[in-house]
């Protein structure tokens, strides 16, 4: 998913989504420990999508901070 497309998201539903990603990638960590055939590619995909929501949030939370600016 392209950041683009997450941010017209509400700020609930992007951190409630990223929350399952962090458990999906954990429960790939532990396969991968169990040294069972998991999909390498998935992991570094999850990986790429936590981060994508990370920096989606964080953009969110640093428009709520700073009180627009006004063009005179």
């Amino acid at each position: 998913m392209k950041a683009s497309e997450l941010r017209g998201r509400e700020r609930a539903d992007l951190a409630r989504e990223m929350e399952q990603l962090r458990r999906e990638l954990f429960d790939l960590r532990f396969q991968w420990q169990a040294e069972e055939k998991a999909d390498s590619s998935r992991r570094l995909r999850l990986r790429r999508d936590i981060a994508r929501y990370k920096t989606v949030l964080r953009e969110m939370e640093r428009q709520q901070q700073t009180p627009a600016k006004r063009e005179g």
